[in-house]
């Protein structure tokens, strides 16, 4: 997951805590690793174009929030 240090560090103190966070954080590394071999195919057929637009979306969506969840923790 691409973010910043403080992030990082945050995720790694709130992650044993929160349970939903530890979900948000496991999905969104393996839709990231799912995409990365979608993305290193030379071709999608039609079903894993869908596919890939969909991790794509819950993707951002857990990112989204994730970024919920460290902004409640912020100082």
């Amino acid at each position: 997951m691409k973010m910043d240090v403080q992030d990082e560090d945050l995720i790694s103190r709130l992650i044993d805590l929160n349970p939903e966070l530890r979900d948000l954080v496991a999905s969104h590394r393996d839709y990231e690793r799912q995409l990365d071999e979608m993305n290193r195919r030379p071709h999608l057929s039609a079903e894993e174009d869908f596919e890939r637009k969909r991790l794509q979306k819950a993707k951002l969506a857990g990112k989204d929030r994730i970024e919920r969840i460290l902004a409640q923790h912020r100082g």
